[in-house]
């Protein structure tokens, strides 16, 4: 889960980046006066949510995976115990 928080942190920061040098350079607009660190941020939680979701399925799939098997751990302790204290 960290892993993957990383790595979608970084794809943010690489959004910013990339954005802020294009802000920078001209190709995208500026914000309203003091506004330009304000509106490339919000450009970049824009940009990255998509990329996030297609280049970290895998990632993703693989957390799923890890929670569904912790998740049924869990409902199999909890079961074997009732079952423990109906029998007493």
């Amino acid at each position: 889960m960290l892993r993957y928080t990383l790595m979608r942190l970084g794809i943010f920061a690489g959004s910013f980046l990339a954005l802020w040098g294009l802000v920078y350079v001209g190709v995208l607009p500026r914000g309203l006066g003091d506004s330009n660190f304000l509106w490339v941020l919000l450009l970049s939680l824009v940009v990255s949510a998509p990329l996030s979701f297609v280049l970290l399925r895998k990632q993703r799939d693989d957390m799923s995976v890890q929670i569904v098997e912790k998740v049924d751990r869990a409902k199999s302790r909890l079961e074997s115990n009732r079952s423990a204290e109906d029998a007493a």
